[in-house]
């Protein structure tokens, strides 16, 4: 299941949420000024994830609720990563914030939110530009300075989410008909695309080597064994179609035999 809100407030909090209490000035305002709220915390539950339930579900105050990612001092990092990227405040008992007192100018606020299962993407958040270079920057001397290779890949990681992008493909057409079947073209490349990233396979890949061939045509080896090792790489990268067109005789797909298609259902 995939929630989306368009342009909600975001409000961070360094804790558990449990007391329905300390929440409700908060989501009065929010309420007030008719917008989604996202609430990205510890945790939220009891009482509190209770009421944000019945309230989502009466149409009071949109609500949508996520975990704060990693744990310890690297959620605290994170959490403040995300307050650039919104132009949020961290709301912390050990800066002196809580959550009863918050309000409007604590929130963040982003264009789009969508939130699942495992993930959460954040859409043009209206952090200041500078602040998240900044932010970056720093995260990048902490990758020189570590030693720690588990370290560097999370502080790599943080680099990534802050100053990676989120593409919008918005697609038209003359007829809902015509435009719902260029959405579907979009997506199904979208799958393709995210297959390659993920698993390192791509539908047409063969057809990729073949061409390459053309880049070692003329190359040849200083020595005997250098020249064996080019004409290998060569019949390796022809190896894909070369299967595609010569094992029909033995029952299996040809080129006057299409393949079965089979459709997989790809994580998000």
């Amino acid at each position: 299941m995939v929630a989306e809100h368009e342009h909600p407030f975001l409000l961070l909090v360094d804790k558990k949420i449990s007391n329905i209490r300390e929440l409700l000035p908060v989501l009065e305002a929010v309420a007030k000024a008719g917008k989604p709220l996202i609430i990205v915390a510890e945790d939220v539950e009891g009482e509190a994830l209770a009421t944000l339930v019945v309230n989502n579900m009466r149409g009071i105050v949109k609500v949508a609720a996520c975990k704060a990612p990693g744990f310890g001092d690297r959620r605290k990092a994170m959490l403040q990563d995300i307050a650039i990227l919104t132009g949020a405040t961290v709301i912390s008992e050990e800066v002196g914030l809580d959550l009863e007192s918050t309000t409007l100018e604590h929130l963040g606020t982003a264009k789009r939110v969508t939130l699942s299962k495992e993930n959460t993407t954040i859409v043009d958040g209206a952090g200041n530009p500078d602040d998240i270079k900044a932010r970056v920057q720093q995260i990048r001397v902490q990758i020189e300075e570590t030693s720690s290779d588990y370290d560097r890949e999370k502080l790599q990681e943080r680099v990534a989410k802050l100053a990676g992008g989120v593409a919008v493909i918005k697609v038209g057409a003359a007829t809902e008909v015509e435009m719902k079947e260029k959405k579907a073209r979009v997506e199904d490349a979208l799958h393709a695309t995210r297959a390659a990233v993920e698993e390192g396979v791509v539908p047409g890949g063969g057809t990729a080597l073949l061409r390459a061939v053309a880049a070692i045509a003329d190359l040849k080896g200083d020595n005997a064994e250098q020249t064996a090792g080019i004409n290998l790489a060569r019949r390796a990268m022809e190896a894909p179609l070369r299967r595609r067109f010569f094992v029909g005789a033995a029952g299996r797909p040809s080129a006057s035999q299409p393949r079965r298609k089979w459709h997989h259902t790809l994580r998000g």
